[in-house]
């Protein structure tokens, strides 16, 4: 009974958020004849992920009209170089590829770059890329149609893995929580935050914020991009558009790394909420992974057929769901069954690690994190 119990409280959540995540996505227009002469693709761009040609350079061919503006670091030799051989074997694409000396102390790193690119965009529509996401021209359309009612807008990450078991865990981990994170709390509230990886703005919009300067000091991009744009009474749309990340994770190590350093901005994230959503949101998205732990450790304590029947029930409709709505919204099925079980297994984890470590890695650079304003470089 027990079991049983458990496995129908967590079914009830997943489709709650399910059905609440499904009726999201019908807003979204899809459509891809938009002109995209007036946007200008901006990426600050490291080396070091052996996918990072092949991504920069599909991005080109899927966006041949766009403009690209590529910041990259002054001492990052290899990332130039690349830059530098993509520019020239696609000579009909505007370029302009901007070498930057490192951030200051106490200064976001991915900002500065953004700070010092405004001036090169003009008046265009900023769609800012990180330098491991694909962007099809349909989801780019769809961003574009939503700035008429909104100041920004954001896409919906979908995670690629390359089979090994680290890459497969971390790409579980978004696909499973994406959709269930961002798209069925838009019924109840607009969104209070960004996913970094693709959200574009016009840069008329920028100028009137005063630009990436205000939000210098924070060390989470695209929390502070958010709250400045709620701040100044604008507004955002999350839209269900597709975007496709390729990361290479090369270990275990740096699974956790990751993993790490989005539970720590996710805390921060939640400090910001008001009382209602804060606890709102820990029963949507804790809540689950608890009772999935409940779940395992009362049938491995008590095993009876009942228990058994209910656990093999669970994870029957657990799968089926997560198909269905990854159907639905990126058009097909990104799920693998046990890696996602020991992904959403592992959430608890990286909750207690983000609690009770507060530095984290990322890419070169290591920050030691108190709050959004309060962080420091370490050695």
């Amino acid at each position: 009974m027990i079991t049983a119990g458990l496995a129908a409280g967590y079914l009830t959540l997943l489709l709650v958020k399910m059905w609440l995540a499904v009726r999201a996505a019908r807003h979204t227009r899809r459509r891809a004849d938009r002109d995209l002469s007036d946007v200008a693709v901006v990426q600050p761009i490291l080396s070091g992920d052996p996918s990072l040609g092949d991504v920069l350079e599909d991005n080109v061919v899927t966006l041949p009209s766009a403009q690209f503006v590529w910041v990259v670091d002054s001492g990052d030799g290899p990332a130039r170089d690349l830059c530098d051989m993509l520019r020239r074997r696609h000579a009909k694409t505007r370029f302009d590829i901007l070498v930057l000396p490192p951030a200051g102390a106490g200064e976001n790193p991915k900002l500065f770059k953004l700070e010092r690119v405004r001036t090169a965009v003009g008046d265009r529509v900023l769609l800012v890329l990180d330098d491991d996401t694909r962007m099809p021209a349909e989801s780019l359309a769809c961003m574009i149609d939503g700035l008429d009612g909104s100041e920004l807008v954001t896409a919906l990450p979908a995670y690629i893995d390359d089979g090994r078991w680290p890459s497969r865990l971390l790409a579980q981990f978004v696909n499973n929580n994406a959709a269930l994170t961002y798209l069925p709390l838009l019924h109840i509230a607009p969104p209070v935050t960004i996913n970094g990886m693709a959200y574009a703005i016009r840069a008329g919009t920028l100028d009137r914020l005063g630009g990436f300067g205000p939000i210098m000091g924070c060390i989470t991009d695209d929390l502070a991009v958010a709250h400045m744009v709620i701040a100044s009474g604008g507004s955002i749309c999350q839209t269900a558009a597709p975007v496709w990340v390729t990361t290479t994770v090369t270990g275990g190590r740096h699974y956790m790394r990751q993993m790490h350093r989005w539970f720590v901005f996710a805390l921060l994230q939640l400090r910001c909420l008001p009382a209602w959503l804060k606890s709102l949101t820990v029963l949507l998205h804790a809540a689950p992974p608890l009772l999935l732990w409940g779940v395992a450790a009362a049938v491995a304590l008590r095993p009876t057929r009942a228990g058994l029947v209910a656990v093999a029930v669970l994870l029957a409709v657990r799968s089926a769901g997560l198909i269905g709505l990854q159907r639905r919204v990126y058009g097909r099925s990104l799920h693998h069954p046990v890696s996602s079980v020991v992904s959403e297994l592992l959430l608890p984890v990286h909750m207690v690690h983000a609690l009770v470590q507060r530095t984290i890695t990322w890419r070169t650079r290591r920050y030691r994190v108190q709050g959004d304003r309060t962080f420091r470089a370490v050695p």
